[in-house]
C-alpha cells in the first residue's frame, strides 16, 4: 500500500511567485534559495521548474549542486556556506560552482591547491549577526590577501545576512544595511544582502542581487502576515487521510499519557501523519481541514498518527482527505499554533514522503 500522505506542489504557483518577486526587485539579479531540500518542495524538481525565471541558484552542499550540474541546470549556483574541506574546492572548480567565503581557514585552502581555473567567491561580511564573515577590523587583510591568490576570479564579490525574522527590528534593519555599504563602499564586485524579509520591508537593499527563499515558496518570512497581500501564494499543500474512526465516550483519554480527555461522547477520528512524517508536536488549539470543515487536533502527536476529534461523526468517513496545510489554512498559521516556525514546519518534511508536481 502507498503511503497516503502526500506534498503536493503547484508548479504554477511556484512560478508565479519568482514572477511577482521579480516584478518588487526590477532590473535586481535573483539567487533563488533551494536549499534544504527546496525548503522540502524538492530540489531537483523545483531547480527545473523555475531555472529560466532566475539568475542563480543558492545552496549549501557540493553534492546538492553537483546533482542539479548532472542533471541539466547550467545555471550559476553559489554555495552559501562555501567549502568545508580541501577536498571540495576542485569539486567546486570542476562544476564551475561559486562560493562564499567566511573564515581565514577557507582562504588557506585557496592558497595550497593547485587548480585548472580559478574560482568564484563572494566574501561573506559579518555585519552584527555574529555567525559567519568577516568583521570590520579582518576586512582589509582578508580581502587583498583573496585578491591576491590566483585560484580567485577577480573582482570579488560581497554577501551579507540581516539575521532578522521578526519586523519589529525594522530599525535595525536599516542600520545593518547601511553598515554593510560602509564596508563595501568603493569595493567592486556584486553585492547582495536582502533576503526574503529584505525584499519585502526593504527595498533599498536589493543592491545587484537578492536571495528569495521562504517567499518564493508563498510563505511569509514572519509568521504575523501571510504573503497573500503581495500576490504570493502558497505553493505547497501537504495532506493525509483518515485511517480510522472511533467512537468516543466521556471520561475516556485519547493517546499517550492520558494527554487529553473527553469531556462529552464524541467520535474521534485517526489521521495518518505524525512527527517522523515531519509534524511536530502542538499547542492547544490547533486544527486540520476535512472537507473544508476545521477539526481540533486532540492528545499528543504520535510518530505516524494524530488524533482529531470529529465530533457527531457527520460526514466524515475513513479514507476522507485531510489537509495538514495549504491554501485554506497557511502553514503560517500552523506555525502560530505550533510554536514551531515556517521555516521548520516546511524544511522538516520527511524526504521519504512523496513530492507531487501538478
Amino acid at each position: 500500500m502507498k503511503n497516503p500522505i502526500t506534498v503536493i506542489i503547484h508548479k504554477k504557483l511556484l512560478r508565479n511567485n519568482l514572477k511577482k518577486i521579480r516584478n518588487f526587485v526590477c532590473n535586481t539579479g535573483i539567487i533563488s534559495i533551494v536549499k534544504s531540500n527546496a525548503y522540502g518542495h524538492g530540489l531537483l524538481e523545483t531547480s527545473k521548474i523555475i531555472q529560466d525565471l532566475t539568475e542563480y541558484f543558492g545552496l549549501i552542499y557540493i553534492e546538492e549542486a553537483i546533482e542539479l550540474r548532472k542533471n541539466g541546470i547550467v545555471k550559476p549556483i553559489i554555495l552559501l556556506e562555501g567549502f568545508f574541506d580541501i577536498e571540495e574546492i576542485f569539486l567546486i572548480s570542476k562544476y564551475n560552482i561559486e562560493v562564499v567565503i567566511h573564515n581565514e581557514t577557507q582562504i588557506k585552502y585557496l592558497e595550497e591547491v593547485r587548480l585548472d581555473k580559478p574560482i568564484c567567491i563572494w566574501m561573506k561580511l559579518d555585519i552584527g549577526m555574529h555567525r559567519l564573515g568577516f568583521r570590520m577590523e579582518e576586512l582589509e587583510l582578508f580581502y587583498k590577501k583573496l585578491k591576491s591568490l590566483k585560484n580567485v576570479k577577480k573582482p570579488i564579490n560581497f554577501i551579507g545576512h540581516f539575521g532578522y525574522s521578526k519586523i519589529n527590528f525594522y530599525s535595525k534593519i536599516n542600520k545593518r544595511l547601511n553598515y554593510f555599504n560602509e564596508l563595501i563602499n568603493k569595493r567592486n564586485g556584486r553585492k547582495s544582502i536582502a533576503s526574503s524579509l529584505g525584499i519585502i520591508f526593504c527595498r533599498n537593499s536589493y543592491l545587484d542581487f537578492v536571495r528569495p527563499g521562504i517567499i518564493m515558496y508563498g510563505v511569509s518570512p514572519i509568521i504575523e502576515k501571510n504573503c497573500k497581500n503581495l500576490g504570493l501564494k502558497q505553493a505547497m499543500t501537504l495532506k493525509s487521510v483518515l485511517i480510522s474512526i472511533k467512537k468516543c465516550r466521556i471520561g475516556d483519554s485519547i493517546g499517550y499519557d492520558e494527554a487529553w480527555i473527553s469531556s462529552k461522547n464524541t467520535y474521534i477520528g485517526i489521521v495518518a501523519i505524525g512527527y517522523y512524517d515531519g509534524y511536530p508536536n502542538i499547542k492547544h488549539g490547533s486544527y486540520v481541514l476535512i472537507k473544508e470543515k476545521k477539526v481540533p487536533i486532540v492528545g499528543k502527536i504520535s510518530m505516524n498518527m494524530i488524533s482529531v476529534n470529529l465530533g457527531n461523526k457527520k460526514n466524515f468517513c475513513i479514507g476522507d482527505e485531510v489537509i495538514i496545510w495549504g491554501d485554506k489554512l497557511p502553514v503560517e498559521k500552523v506555525a502560530s499554533y505550533t510554536k514551531i516556525s515556517q521555516y521548520e514546519l516546511l524544511s522538516g518534511i520527511n524526504p521519504l514522503i512523496k513530492r507531487k508536481y501538478i
